[in-house]
């Protein structure tokens, strides 16, 4: 049976030896901050004297002092001192995985025979291997770290490994299962589940603390349009991702950008196809939605001038590429994910 919300809900993480501290830490302070905006008197959302939103535990299956990745050792509870009828929400967070990784049976075993007690259950980053090696995504469709993505989906072939989101839900059976990307993607897991408990004010109050995107522009990309472009160049073209981020204003045709990477026009042009995989026009299109989203989330500069900043030139060339892009035009956008508006 679920367990009571009527009172905190249990937020239980369930973690490993060798923690990505980061996948239990950044949700922790989500649901925390969420928690503080719950008990402030000025509060729209919620009266003081209502109890706190969450109670979080962090446990493994020896308790005591646990290593992390990070080489930081947490202080954990023990899981089998945990009543899992009194658990919420369960999360398991990742650890290093490799071809070489060995998952502790002790929390496999630990997660199947608690998760069906809990509302709900998510993973953060490397935590799918876990719920996967539990048999709770046996037919799902499921997210994970993108470096882990296509070894997720090689060592369990039941599951739909997508690596683009920044997090999924998957309902099915009744059964709600959850499962995001890697280490900071926690953070969006955690306000997704803060909105589905509390509301929106809330968790846009929780994500304000955080000083984070409630939803990051675009929803689906894990890393920006530049650092993708920086990670597939092996190096070969940052600086010149660098100037083109800082100047989407400008017309970025071939002969400018090559002139920027000191080439000439036709060797810059094979080169960069050649290394990225997809034209600089290309390049330069994506970073320039992502420019645009990014502004609408976190400004209130009229669409008109944020298509001229990002080199859109009109407001119907930006209303194209959003609707392209993000299956929205700019104003359902902003109006969705900006961060000022709640």
């Amino acid at each position: 049976m679920p367990a009571d919300t009527s009172r905190a809900r249990h937020i239980v993480f369930a973690v490993a030896p060798d923690l990505v501290l980061l996948d239990a830490c950044g949700p922790i302070e989500a649901f925390w901050r969420a928690e503080l905006t719950m008990r402030a008197p000025s509060s729209a959302a919620s009266p003081a004297s209502e109890p706190c939103a969450y109670r979080v535990t962090l446990a493994s299956i020896d308790g005591g002092v646990l290593p992390t990745f990070a080489g930081l050792p947490v202080l954990a509870e023990r899981l089998d001192a945990l009543d899992p009828a009194t658990i919420d929400t369960l999360i398991v967070p990742g650890v290093p995985i490799d071809d070489s990784t060995v998952l502790q049976a002790e929390l496999v075993a630990w997660i199947a025979a608690s998760a069906p007690h809990a509302r709900r259950v998510a993973s953060v980053c490397t935590g799918a291997f876990y719920l996967a090696a539990a048999g709770l995504l046996d037919g799902r469709r499921a997210a994970t770290h993108w470096r882990n993505a296509a070894q997720l989906a090689r060592r369990f072939p039941q599951i739909e490994v997508d690596d683009e989101p920044i997090f999924i839900r998957d309902e099915r059976a009744g059964r709600v299962v959850w499962t995001s990307a890697g280490v900071t993607a926690g953070i969006d897991l955690a306000l997704a589940l803060i909105e589905e408990d509390c509301g929106h004010a809330v968790a846009m109050q929780a994500a304000r603390r955080l000083v984070v995107f409630m939803k990051r522009p675009g929803g689906q990309a894990q890393f920006s349009e530049a650092l993708a472009a920086q990670s597939a160049a092996g190096g070969a073209f940052d600086a010149l991702h660098g100037w083109m981020a800082a100047n989407l204003h400008l017309e970025l045709s071939v002969e400018r950008l090559a002139e920027a990477a000191c080439m000439s026009p036709r060797t810059f042009a094979r080169r960069y196809v050649d290394a990225m995989g997809r034209t600089p026009a290309r390049t330069v299109a994506a970073m320039r939605v992502e420019a645009a989203a990014h502004a609408l989330a976190q400004s209130r500069l009229p669409v008109k001038r944020i298509a001229a900043d990002c080199g859109f030139g009109t407001e119907q060339n930006l209303r194209r590429a959003f609707e392209r892009r993000y299956g929205v035009l700019p104003g359902d956008y902003r109006a969705r994910f900006s961060a000022i508006n709640a």
